[in-house]
């Protein structure tokens, strides 16, 4: 039975907006996968460094029946393909794909942990799953509209509709 899992997508070089559009059609390409629905894409000032550019960031929505292992190691090989290289922690980067929820998992491994761990202070985050499941419980944290209330401030701003597909 397949298990509904949001993904965290951002990139901001090699046209950001465009490595978003492709993950969404490589996600839904994967085995025993297919793509829900994704949020609208969004720019947000860079996580780390402020050395870089802006980044453009989406959330989407899977059903799969791969285990979280399995789909984290599809979700580096997307990566891998779409030219990713980590130069730096939290630095520039053509695509990331982060798991931030499995059904409603608990997961604690060496090389991955679900929930995302900072997901209640990432607002490029929040916003987009607000937009697209109102009122999702966030395991031991709540509903994503009372994680947004708690923001102390957001940079995130939707972009312009003509790109969404």
């Amino acid at each position: 039975m397949p298990h509904p899992v949001y993904i965290g997508l951002g990139s901001n070089l090699q046209d950001p907006a465009s490595q978003i559009e492709q993950s969404f059609q490589t996600l839904d390409q994967l085995s025993q996968t297919r793509l829900v629905k994704h949020s609208r894409l969004y720019s947000s000032k860079p996580l780390g460094p402020q050395d870089q550019p802006d980044f453009v960031n989406a959330v989407c929505l899977i059903e799969t029946e791969l285990d979280p292992q399995t789909l984290l190691a599809a979700l580096q090989e997307i990566e891998h393909n779409q030219g990713r290289i980590k130069k730096r922690r939290w630095g520039e980067r053509n695509i990331d794909l982060d798991i931030l929820l499995y059904a409603d998992q608990k997961l604690q491994t060496q090389t991955l942990t679900i929930p995302h761990p900072e997901i209640a202070q990432r607002d490029f985050v929040l916003l987009p799953l607000a937009e697209i499941t109102p009122g999702l419980l966030i395991p031991e944290l709540g509903p994503v509209e009372d994680l947004i209330s708690q923001l102390e401030t957001t940079f995130v701003i939707p972009l312009a509709l003509e790109r969404q597909s």
